[in-house]
């Protein structure tokens, strides 16, 4: 019987359990054991029930282009549970000099596809519609080395881009800034583009084109959650997993390889394995591998850290029917505020508030505020309500409030991000036996996890000859 540590009970760890619990009720002679360092399972996926508003403490949705987090949602029975935001609801909003401003249609993530709109948009000054138009006739680059997003961008669209639409979207998706993050492993897309067409306007459109041609088949819907929320998720993954097999509230100290095997120290414990994944942020991963491989620890706890902090509010009747339509808005760092962004749930997504409530959820943090986490909740509250004062006119008294803090919870892919992880796999390779999953290497969000989660149990399970490609 081969046995198999997960250290990590977020989303990717559970992936990873589950992905070895399909083959051990298969028969496959496995056996596992999660540890987690905290009473629950399930990371940052947590969903309250608040005065019959669903209240999400993370991430409320998953992007539906991304298939692994609701081909794993099908897998465990919640295929019925699946809905799509209310796209034709969408619309999206950036704070620019004090006031709201409509994204304009045809914008692709800050890469306008139709030129009217853009024209008429008040949102951008008449120089950088100009550098829109001339970006048309970019010719074809090939960065001979990484660089940060906004570099980009600047050199496509101008410094007003990045201020009003590549920093804020950024921040909302990484936390974090757009003159820190790389390119190639934030936007690996809009490097192919901008090698091949040069410019990205021509090259989205090309890419709309063809994908119009090659499915004649409904728009998806942006983005995808599940009926009772994001936690419903994991509590379909727990309980299909075996419960003897969860050791919550389990620090673990370190992994140690030896005699073929790895020793995993938990408190005054410590128990033999054939393998290990660990599926933790990078710098908790860097500590538990300190032991094994002081350069693979150096090289994971080089992979930095944001945090973040949502507030969600609720709302009565009378102020659903004052918000503006749409998802919420951006807030770009230039106007002077906290708040990044926020999100008008009841609009967004079916299922999430009665007829007769509305809920505000607002998210502060990213790479340039980590002090916020040291504010008090009642002080978090008061930022954010003097913001909805002054953006929207929100000054009624909510209903409930919620505040959630996340510590060093998003990872941020800094320039040279793909060749760290080039000698992260090298060093990793070093130590048979051993597997890495989670959000700080090859993506973020939900599926990313699932997928990261899924493939670390895949590649051990293969060494031990318990995986066929098949």
């Amino acid at each position: 019987m081969k046995r198999i540590a997960i250290i990590g009970g977020g989303i990717s760890g559970l992936s990873a359990a589950y992905t070895i619990e399909e083959k051990r009720q298969s028969g496959t002679p496995v056996e596992y054991v999660l540890f987690e360092s905290s009473p629950r399972l399930g990371g940052v996926l947590v969903t309250d029930r608040v005065d019959g508003c669903l209240v999400e403490a993370g991430p409320d949705s998953f992007l539906t282009e991304k298939p692994w987090a609701a081909d794993l949602c099908r897998k465990i029975g919640l295929g019925d549970q699946l809905i799509g935001s209310n796209d034709s609801e969408r619309k999206t909003y950036i704070v620019a000099r004090g006031k709201l401003v409509v994204m304009p249609d045809g914008l692709m993530f800050m890469v306008p596809t139709k030129i009217m709109p853009t024209v008429f948009s008040p949102l951008f000054s008449w120089r950088t519609k100009i550098r829109m138009a001339a970006e048309w006739f970019h010719p074809p680059h090939k960065a001979s080395e990484d660089e940060t997003v906004a570099e980009m961008v600047e050199r496509h669209y101008g410094s007003e881009m990045v201020d009003l639409l590549a920093d804020p979207l950024l921040s909302g998706v990484y936390g974090g800034e757009a003159s820190g993050l790389s390119v190639r492993a934030v936007l690996p897309r809009f490097a192919d583009m901008e090698s091949k067409h040069g410019s990205l306007g021509r090259a989205m459109l090309a890419a709309r084109k063809k994908m119009g041609a090659a499915v004649n088949l409904p728009a998806r819907p942006l983005f995808s959650s599940l009926k009772e929320g994001m936690q419903q998720m994991v509590d379909a993954l727990v309980a299909r997993l075996d419960a003897n097999a969860l050791k919550k509230s389990s620090l673990v100290q370190s992994v140690i390889r030896q005699d073929n095997g790895w020793t995993v120290c938990a408190g005054y414990q410590s128990d033999q394995f054939d393998a290990v994944i660990i599926a933790t942020p990078t710098h908790v991963a860097a500590s538990v591998l300190q032991a094994a491989d002081e350069n693979l620890a150096r090289e994971m706890g080089g992979i930095k850290y944001s945090s973040s902090v949502t507030v969600t509010l609720g709302y009565d009747e009378e102020v659903r029917r004052s918000l503006p339509p749409g998802f919420g808005f951006l807030v770009p760092r230039s106007e002077g505020h906290r708040m990044l962004a926020a999100t008008f749930v009841h609009n967004k997504f079916p299922h999430r508030a009665p007829d007769n409530r509305a809920i505000v959820r607002c998210f502060l943090g990213g790479a340039r505020d980590e002090q916020i986490l040291q504010s008090s909740e009642e002080e978090i509250l008061q930022i954010v309500r003097r913001e909805l004062r002054q953006i929207i006119a929100l000054n009624a008294e909510p209903l409930f409030a919620r505040v959630y803090k996340w510590k060093s919870a998003m990872a941020q892919y800094s320039v040279g991000h793909l060749e760290r992880l080039q000698r992260i796999e090298s060093l990793r390779q070093k130590l048979p036996g051993l597997a890495l999953a989670g959000n700080g290497y090859n993506g973020i969000g939900v599926p990313d996890c699932v997928r990261s989660g899924a493939e670390a149990a895949g590649k051990i399970l293969a060494e031990m000859g318990m995986w066929s490609s098949a």
